[in-house]
């Protein structure tokens, strides 16, 4: 599944993930699984009360990476 973020369009990073899920145009959210869960979990939280499924199987690395960025990424939503 990581790798429909080379290819969808997306935000990255948790102030745009967050407006996008608030929006209603996330359509899953990838969350690192060695990021700060002071980042993460409220995220997590937005995503479960809008339905939103989240993933949580790779690292930062492995997120930035897939986006094609040069940085590790925390929370990336792909959007609808």
């Amino acid at each position: 599944m990581i790798t429909e973020l080379a290819s969808q369009e997306k935000v990255i990073g948790v102030k745009q993930s967050r407006k996008a899920i608030r929006e209603g145009r996330a359509r899953r959210v990838y969350l690192a699984c060695d990021a700060d869960p002071a980042i993460t979990d409220p995220v997590a939280a937005s995503c479960e009360a809008a339905g939103i499924p989240v993933e949580t199987d790779h690292t930062m690395a492995q997120l930035g990476q897939a986006c094609r960025i040069t940085v590790g990424a925390s929370v990336v939503a792909v959007l609808q």
